[in-house]
C-alpha cells in the first residue's frame, strides 16, 4: 500500500526515511491557526486540538488518494495556558524562549493515519520538557547559530541539535519531542499489514 506523509516537516520525513519506509511526501494546506482558534474557544485539550490538526492534514491528503495510507501529524507546545505557534522571525524566537526559559513545557504530540476514506488509527504523546535558566549571553549566541532553524519549530529549538543545550529536564519519547511518535507509529504499520511485521 502507497504511504503518504501530510507533511512538509523535514524532520518528520527523516524519521520515517531512517526507519526505512517507502513514502511520498505532500503538504496538506489546511489553515492551522483557524482550527487551533477554534478548538481553544471550544475548551480542547492540547491533546485533542494537535490530534485535530493532524487529522484535517491527514484527511484533506486521504480525500485525493483514497487508495493510500494518509499519515498526518502535528504538535502543540504548551506552557500553563498558553498555546505557542512556530515564532514568525528571530524576535519572535527570542521572545519565546525567554518567556519559556527556566520552566516546564509540553509538547502534545499527534499523529493520524487515513486509510480507505476514514480514521484508522490515532496516537498522541505528551513529553515534558524543563528549560534551564541559561543567561542572555548564551540565548544571543544559541539565536545567532541557530538562525535560520528557530521559526521552523514550535519550540524554537531542535533537540536534535544545539537545542539541546537549552534544557534541565525532558520526560517522555524523543521522537515525539521531535514531532512523530515514531515507535507506536510503526507498530501501527506492522499490525495492520502496511508495512512487514
Amino acid at each position: 500500500m502507497k504511504i503518504i506523509l501530510a507533511s512538509q516537516s523535514g524532520t518528520r520525513r527523516r524519521l520515517l526515511e531512517g526507519a526505512g519506509l517507502a513514502f511520498e511526501a505532500l503538504p496538506a494546506h489546511v489553515d492551522e491557526a483557524a482550527i487551533k482558534e477554534s478548538a481553544q474557544a471550544e475548551g480542547m485539550s492540547p491533546a485533542d486540538a494537535a490530534t485535530l490538526l493532524a487529522d484535517a492534514k491527514a484527511a484533506r491528503v486521504a480525500r485525493k488518494h483514497p487508495d493510500a495510507l494518509v499519515i498526518g501529524a502535528d504538535q502543540l507546545l504548551v506552557q500553563g495556558a498558553q498555546w505557542f505557534d512556530k515564532p514568525g522571525d528571530l524576535s519572535a524566537a527570542r521572545a519565546q524562549l525567554q518567556r519559556l526559559r527556566g520552566h516546564r513545557h509540553e509538547l502534545a504530540t499527534a499523529v493520524v493515519c487515513w486509510r480507505n476514506g476514514e480514521r484508522a488509527w490515532h496516537h498522541v504523546s505528551t513529553p515534558r520538557l524543563v528549560m534551564r535558566d541559561f543567561s542572555d549571553a548564551f540565548l544571543e549566541d544559541y539565536l545567532a547559530r541557530e538562525a535560520e532553524h528557530v521559526t521552523a519549530s514550535v519550540g524554537a529549538y531542535r533537540i536534535e541539535g544545539p537545542g539541546v543545550g537549552l534544557m534541565r529536564d525532558m520526560q517522555g519519547d524523543f521522537f515525539s519531542i521531535l514531532g512523530l511518535p515514531l515507535l507506536p507509529l510503526l507498530a501501527y504499520l506492522r499490525d495492520s499489514g502496511v508495512t512487514q511485521p
